[in-house]
């Protein structure tokens, strides 16, 4: 089976790096290729997912995993455990105030994670929540339509 041939945006690269020179750190070839995945995704991904692509590519699984926690550290990817303990990565909206997330939700039956948009409350839930704190995360789980359809069944 042919191996898929890995497209390299030149323009995509340039940001990223101006991205992380900003942020203060280098921008390694590692760290360029973590984050090009990262920003690829469609929902978070675990430092398996980020191997998988980024092994056959000449990078090994520690280089993968310390480059992850470093973007993390540097506020530029979110380090997010869903409640499997596995850690999750994934770029960080910048325009979204610090130390916010977006909802999540896990199915319970397959593990899959998808990200949520904006979730509005009842007025009622604002002061509920109020009274205990500022909500910081959102996570949600049930099953999958995927998941539930083979339980219907």
């Amino acid at each position: 089976m042919a191996e898929k041939t890995r497209r390299i945006d030149p323009e995509e690269v340039e940001t990223i790096r101006e991205l992380l020179r900003s942020n203060g750190i280098r921008a390694t070839p590692a760290r360029i290729a973590v984050m090009q995945e990262l920003r690829a995704a469609k929902s978070p991904l675990t430092h398996a997912d980020v191997t998988e692509k980024l092994v056959p590519l000449g990078f090994d699984k520690a280089t993968v995993f310390r480059n992850l926690n470093d973007l993390a550290d540097a506020d530029l990817i979110a380090r997010t455990e869903l409640g499997d303990h596995v850690w999750r990565f994934e770029v960080l909206d910048p325009d979204r105030p610090a130390g916010e997330k977006h909802p999540h939700f896990v199915c319970v039956e397959c593990g899959g994670v998808t990200c949520l948009d904006e979730m509005v409350f009842t007025s009622s839930s604002k002061r509920r929540a109020k009274a205990i704190g500022r909500i910081t995360e959102i996570l949600i789980k049930g099953h999958c339509t995927g998941c539930e359809a083979t339980i219907s069944k």
